[in-house]
């Protein structure tokens, strides 16, 4: 089956190769804008069908307080704050993203969850986040972000960096399928229109090898199949302690 999936996987290469040609020239950069009006649509049935996910996941951190008072957490690629709803009440949010179109959208949502404190909206990328000291945050949020970073790893060392001592890793990644199923063959032969369909996603991820090969002292982490579209149905849930 290898050989089929890797031929019919060249096949949409092939079909995609004027996407490509349109990104490498700078054409496809309009998609930029409009990428967060979509991501904002599609919040509301992803946190509609994963919300028992995320409220079970969130619920951890009231274990992370500092002795500072007041919750600091940095959400990375943080979109349109689809998370806020499940931080504790008081929590101070420092949001970070690449694509600086998600503010009018983020600042929305922040005006409806007013039981958090917001800090600042940060335009970087997961992989450069020096404009965050070094343990100075109590968590540190990915949902749905590693799949299209440049550098997994990076960005997992970055989240560490900028967490205290005790503090949490927290992520729901969707990420690739078992070798054996059918999931696992159309990742792939999809994956280069899922591409750019999903502004740099990618199905095809074994994100939770980086995740326990980063160090953490602690790791909560599970394999899930949440109730999605099949190619995103793979998912894994935990968070890492510094």
């Amino acid at each position: 089956m290898t050989v089929f999936m890797n031929a019919c996987a060249f096949l949409f290469k092939v079909l995609t190769l004027p996407l490509y040609l349109a990104e490498l020239v700078g054409l496809f950069s309009f998609y930029k804008r409009v990428f967060p009006l979509i991501i904002n649509k599609m919040t509301f049935s992803y946190n509609d069908k994963m919300n028992d996910k995320k409220r079970d996941l969130f619920q951890n951190l009231t274990q992370f307080y500092s002795t500072k008072g007041s919750l600091r957490i940095l959400e990375v690629g943080c979109g349109t704050g689809a998370n806020f709803e499940h931080y504790p009440t008081g929590c101070k949010i420092t949001c970070v993203d690449p694509n600086p179109h998600f503010k009018s959208y983020l600042e929305k949502n922040m005006a409806k969850n007013d039981h958090l404190v917001y800090d600042s909206f940060i335009v970087a990328s997961g992989e450069n986040l020096q404009a965050v000291e070094d343990n100075s945050v109590d968590a540190v949020v990915c949902t749905l972000v590693l799949c299209s970073v440049k550098d997994t790893p990076k960005v997992v060392q970055e989240a560490k960096r900028v967490l205290r001592p005790g503090g949490a890793f927290f992520f729901l990644e969707h990420v690739v399928s078992d070798p054996s199923t059918w999931t696992y063959f159309f990742q792939h032969v999809f994956q280069p229109l899922w591409y750019y369909c999903g502004d740099g996603c990618e199905t095809t991820r074994a994100t939770w090898k980086h995740i326990e090969a980063a160090g953490f002292s602690e790791l909560q982490l599970r394999h899930i199949h949440a109730p999605l579209f099949f190619m995103i149905k793979p998912h894994i849930i935990g968070y890492a302690v510094k």
